[in-house]
């Protein structure tokens, strides 16, 4: 009965996940997580944030040998088609700064105040009607835009890339009847 037990203990103790200093959990990342390190790096997270987010999510995986062995082979596929996707947003960024200026026509009055605003929706859209694959979330606006006028607006594209566009607001016009 004692050696069953001591096997019991064995067991769960080798199921456990690696702790960290901080009796957090400890994985390796197979993406590059915001505010948390790249990819390859062994972190220590909350349990509830790994099992919860990393792991279903598959930015993170324990840190066995095996794992790390897959990890390495994986990071030189995924070195690649980074190296790929840089080289992709740097030529979106410069056929972004060869467009002189966005039109967005939005309702407005006499004095030029618009009656809603023009937010980073609006931004991507127009680039779309360019051909220009940019998402609402890579538009870096400090406010919603609420008069008529020319603005500059930055756009974050990933990969530390940025880029600049000129957006110019004007009143749209009215069909008379």
């Amino acid at each position: 009965m004692a050696e069953k037990a001591a096997k019991a203990e064995k067991t769960r103790r080798r199921n456990q996940p690696l702790r960290g200093k901080n009796r957090g959990m400890l994985l390796v990342l197979t993406e590059d997580v915001e505010h948390l390190g790249k990819q390859g790096q062994v972190v220590e997270v909350k349990a509830g944030y790994a099992r919860n987010y990393l792991l279903p999510n598959g930015m993170a995986t324990v840190p066995t040998p095996h794992n790390l062995k897959l990890l390495d082979r994986f990071k030189i596929k995924v070195h690649q088609a980074r190296e790929a996707k840089i080289a992709d947003l740097k030529a979106l960024s410069e056929q972004i700064q060869r467009v002189p200026h966005l039109t967005i026509e939005a309702h407005a009055n006499e004095e030029g105040h618009l009656y809603g605003s023009v937010g980073p929706q609006d931004i991507s859209r127009a680039l779309y009607g360019k051909n220009l694959k940019v998402e609402p979330d890579m538009v870096r606006l400090e406010g919603p835009i609420k008069e008529s006028a020319l603005y500059e607006v930055d756009l974050h594209l990933g990969y530390d890339t940025n880029a600049k566009v000129k957006v110019m607001v004007v009143p749209q016009k009215e069909d008379k009847k």
